[in-house]
């Protein structure tokens, strides 16, 4: 069965967001990539070209 197959290989993870998910599988040596990404602001376009200005 296909899920039995799933279940029994290696996980490796692409950690979209939250960086202590990574880290957590990193401590546990499991293969890992983290991606730095948050959502867009939901305000205003100009709120959003402003934050990026501060780097937030």
């Amino acid at each position: 069965m296909e899920v039995d197959k799933l279940l029994n290989t290696e996980v490796r993870v692409i950690n979209v967001g939250l960086r202590a998910f990574a880290q957590d599988l990193e401590s546990r040596k499991s293969p890992v990539v983290h991606v730095d990404w948050s959502p867009p602001p939901a305000s205003s376009m100009k709120l959003g070209s402003l934050l990026d200005r501060l780097g937030v």
